[in-house]
């Protein structure tokens, strides 16, 4: 039996989902219940302050935000615990999901995943920590698709909110075959509320892991929320029974430049240059593609100037379909 109140999370991605991005979201869409910052991780030793400065309140007010932390050690850990909670935050995300290569190989995020000695220190953190709460988003394994049962007794062991799982390994990053078999498994051992991540583009791909997985307690979505804006609002609606029409094609697009000309306005005020502009603004459009006409995604793609950047945004305000 499907639930009508699974918890919908936006997903934690690197270089889209800063806090611009969230705030305009939740205004002009809405659908999220829970927005994921993404991590926050060390740079020469401290909290990078970038990453703090996106999870400060104030840029995030009104939203339900979940900060989380990348870390290979306890002792890191410690330290990214301080500087959250300092925000006023009192429930962290562990990250044992990240895939990219340079922070596997330094034992962070999927790394963690075959370190069973770290994650017992980890669960001795999280215990020293009763006034907080925390969670955990991961993956099946580093590069074998049965790893989790290595530290299962320990995510198990651990007072966690709920465990977000990304049914793929960290070497697949985020293309190949979702093992299903395994998260199967994965979810009947798990003793903590399961929320699945992972390749949710439509209301029907939304509903179908939730009738596959009974109890789900939440769907946290990532690139399908930056292709369809509305995705989220869309699911409420079906968990809901109500009977909502799809969005056509140039309706998703009308939401997108809302989207984005909001996004955009903060960019012009407070970057500068041409090249710094359209380096923070384009990938904006990276997961959109398959709903813009070619031609205007060809120009967008290639756009050299800011000039040239905004005719070809502007000309989508006469795509009709």
């Amino acid at each position: 039996m499907i639930t009508d109140n699974l918890t919908i999370f936006m997903a934690p991605m690197q270089g889209f989902t800063d806090a611009g991005y969230r705030s305009a979201h939740a205004r002009l869409t809405g659908g999220v219940d829970t927005y994921c910052a993404p991590f926050v991780h060390l740079e020469h030793g401290e909290p990078r302050r970038r990453d703090l400065r996106d999870i400060a309140p104030e840029v995030n007010q009104g939203l339900t935000l979940l900060p989380q932390v990348l870390f290979r050690n306890v002792e890191e850990l410690a330290v990214l615990t301080d500087a959250v909670t300092a925000q006023g935050y009192s429930h962290i995300d562990l990250n044992l999901g990240c895939p990219f290569p340079p922070q596997m190989k330094r034992g962070r995020g999927c790394g963690l995943l075959g370190r069973p000695e770290v994650m017992e220190d980890v669960a001795r953190f999280v215990a020293s920590r009763p006034e907080l709460t925390f969670s955990v988003k991961m993956r099946l394994g580093a590069d074998d698709p049965d790893q989790w049962k290595t530290i299962m007794p320990v995510i198990n062991s651990m007072a966690l909110k709920h465990v977000t799982i990304h049914p793929r390994i960290g070497i697949q990053q985020y293309g190949g075959e979702l093992y299903m078999d395994s998260l199967t498994e994965f979810a009947s051992r798990l003793h903590h509320p399961l929320v699945y991540n992972g390749d949710i583009s439509t209301v029907g791909g939304a509903l179908d892991i939730a009738a596959k997985l009974p109890g789900l307690s939440g769907i946290m979505i990532g690139r399908g929320l930056l292709a369809r804006p509305t995705l989220a609002s869309e699911i409420k609606s079906a968990l809901s029974g109500e009977q909502r029409p799809t969005p056509t094609d140039a309706e998703e697009i009308a939401v997108l430049l809302d989207l984005h000309d909001e996004i955009y306005q903060q960019y012009t005020a407070t970057l500068c240059g041409d090249a710094q502009l359209l380096s923070k603004i384009k990938p904006f459009w990276e997961y959109a593609g398959a709903l813009l006409p070619h031609k205007a995604a060809k120009a967008i793609r290639k756009a050299g100037s800011v000039r040239n950047y905004e005719r070809a945004v502007n000309d989508l305000r006469f795509y009709r379909g």
